[in-house]
């Protein structure tokens, strides 16, 4: 038989405070997280829960080479132009970003702040340091899934 006690009022508000104050932690823990490993160093990022960033993510793993551009980003084609399905028109990029430039079908990691730039759609952000990618060299790069959802 179940006990049919009503829960006490007090108890209601505790609750939500709980569910409110857990909830950044368990949000974090199911974003998709991406390593990317340069000359044996690996890196992480947290990938943006977007149709874009899924589709980059099907693509997973790849090896690209990675080009400076304008001593701002690293740049490198990608296998298939990603969708742009509900994506802004345009970023603000921020070192750490990484993103997808839909007009040249690019993958972009930003070692330093870009400028307002029409066609750019973030895919996430790096959860490590941007040193790897600030040689001027061309470097390659594998970018694999980290975990999926921490599942």
């Amino acid at each position: 038989m179940r006990n049919s006690r009503p829960m006490k009022k007090a108890s209601l508000p505790m609750l939500a405070i709980a569910i409110f104050l857990a909830w950044p932690a368990y949000a974090q823990e199911d974003k998709m997280k991406i390593k990317i490993t340069i000359n044996h160093q690996t890196v992480t990022a947290t990938m943006e829960d977007s149709p874009t960033a899924r589709d980059f993510i099907s693509l997973l793993p790849l090896t690209l080479t990675l080009d400076d551009y304008s001593k701002t980003e690293k740049i490198s084609d990608l296998p298939k132009k990603l969708t742009k399905e509900g994506a802004p028109a345009a970023i603000n990029p921020k070192a750490g970003d990484i993103a997808f430039y839909a007009p040249w079908g690019n993958l972009a990691i930003f070692y330093r702040d870009g400028h307002h730039s029409p066609g750019l759609i973030k895919l996430g952000k790096m959860d490590s340091s941007m040193e790897v990618f600030k040689a001027s060299d061309s470097m390659k790069a594998t970018i694999e899934i980290l975990n999926n959802g921490g599942k």
